[in-house]
């Protein structure tokens, strides 16, 4: 097996593994938080009805003023977590779980849940 091919199985084995203890309510939904080399997602999902509430991308039109061109940097992940934030407290939800997906809490993961929590996430 290629070492790629292993580090991703043992990512999804991770997410599984966390995601059997993590679920979002209405009450209290679940961020999840998901990167590539050149940007970064994050989602407010309600898992008890499969309904994603409200999602942020550093590759959407309404950030990408204020991110630039590349946005697979930690400046990038603190904007997309204050949008979202902002966005979340908008549609009335204050406290959420949050989903790293595998990932290390360092870095972009690290500085889009800091920036979530300055705009006024409980998690």
């Amino acid at each position: 097996m290629r070492a790629g091919r292993i580090k991703s199985v043992r990512q999804a084995r991770r997410v599984r593994r966390v995601r059997k203890k993590i679920s979002g309510t209405p009450q209290r939904p679940r961020l999840a938080v998901s990167r590539s080399h050149r940007s970064i997602h994050a989602q407010v999902i309600d898992d008890s009805s499969g309904r994603t509430l409200c999602a942020v991308s550093s590759q959407g039109k309404e950030l990408r003023g204020q991110i630039g061109s590349y946005g697979g940097n930690q400046q990038a992940a603190a904007v997309v977590g204050k949008a979202l934030g902002e966005k979340a407290r908008a549609l009335g939800i204050e406290t959420i779980c949050f989903d790293r997906r595998g990932r290390k809490y360092h870095g972009r993961i690290k500085a889009l849940a800091e920036a979530a929590r300055e705009a006024g996430l409980k998690f």
